[in-house]
């Protein structure tokens, strides 16, 4: 039994739309967890009904071995961080953080340090009379972080908390929340539609999809052994052969069969380009022809039309001069433990 635990959660919108649909998950103290999936899979949804915006249409949400579907939202003891910052403009800084310590009757002297204690983990302890209009997005957002902290919360809910700014902020914003988090200790539902982000932060990854759990696990194990065609696409990028001769061929060479396969599908970084008729022991290789090079600066994209079907194959350090030309002769090299085998209900076979 976990410390916060959801058991078969539904939420129906509505005669027909489904929102959740039998969702089950376990979350530990300390934990970092992350809900990830494309927008409308449940999981916005899902922590609507743990902080107690909406209610579930049935199944139980227990927090710490109580229920929590009977206690009021203000009563949960929960820190929320929105998308959208959600501070005050006429407060300063340090009201802002303080306001959930009001209503708790929280004493003055406890409210300063209190306070001070957050705006320092977030870094903005010199900033406290500062109005936060002429403050930047990312200052906002640890502003509504320390607000969700100072109150001491039994569970931490954030909802895509680092949508909002740019790509390099949402990255050091993003280490900053996770060392953040291992420093109070409080367990983290976190949730992203950013594949890269969840990989970086998560003690573990729920992955959603049309209001169902795909898989549950660390980082790891969902990108290096998806158990669905959904997780194996949703978080990294997947090449897809094409069934016909060559790929029974291939397969053949690796002494790979899986009768049941509905589909064959490998990562592009676990492909390796050699010139044309080279192949190392332990591997089958696909002759093809390059079609595409994209440089991105730390990785490059070969695209190379095989009679397997058309591969990305990715390369690390490039350097600057080892461009690949349209048209050139090239071996696809593919390693026996690459492929990956999916049936016909998206279900991982062998893996």
């Amino acid at each position: 039994m976990g410390y916060l635990t959801v058991s078969n959660a539904t939420k129906q919108f509505g005669q027909s739309f489904m929102a959740l649909n039998g969702v089950s998950v376990s979350v530990e103290r300390g934990e970092f967890f992350t809900l990830l999936g494309p927008s409308g899979c449940g999981k916005t949804t899902l922590l609507r009904a743990i902080a107690g915006f909406n209610d579930l249409t049935s199944g139980e949400i227990t927090l710490d071995g109580s229920n929590l579907r009977v206690v009021p939202p203000h009563q949960r003891d929960i820190g929320m961080v929105f998308q959208d910052y959600a501070v005050f403009p006429h407060l300063s800084v340090f009201d802002n953080v303080a306001f959930g310590l009001k209503p708790r009757k929280v004493p003055a002297a406890e409210i300063k340090s209190r306070v001070t204690q957050a705006l320092d983990a977030v870094r903005l302890g010199a900033m406290a009379e500062r109005l936060p209009a002429a403050m930047s997005g990312g200052q906002q957002q640890r502003i509504g972080l320390a607000r969700a902290m100072v109150i001491n919360p039994r569970l931490l809910l954030m909802d895509e908390p680092l949508s909002n700014l740019d790509a390099k902020l949402r990255i050091e914003l993003r280490e900053e929340i996770r060392d953040i988090q291992q420093q109070v200790d409080i367990a983290t539902i976190y949730v992203t539609h950013d594949q890269e982000e969840a990989l970086a932060i998560s003690d573990r990854i729920c992955v959603m999809n049309a209001g169902k759990i795909e898989q549950v696990g660390t980082p790891q194990e969902i990108y290096g052994n998806p158990q669905t065609r959904f997780v194996a696409e949703f978080v990294g990028t997947l090449n897809t052969f094409t069934p016909g001769d060559a790929l029974e061929a291939m397969l053949g060479q690796l002494g790979l069969t899986a009768p049941e396969a509905a589909s064959w599908a490998v990562r592009p970084e676990r492909l390796a380009l050699a010139a044309a008729g080279a192949a190392p022991d332990g591997t089958a290789v696909l002759a093809g022809t390059v079609t595409k090079y994209t440089y991105l600066g730390r990785e490059a994209h070969v695209q190379v039309e095989t009679p397997a079907g058309t591969l990305v194959v990715q390369v690390a350090n490039p350097g600057m001069s080892a461009t690949r030309e349209a048209g050139e002769a090239v071996s696809v090299l593919v390693p026996r433990d690459a492929p990956m085998a999916f049936g016909a209900d998206g279900a991982r076979i062998g893996g």
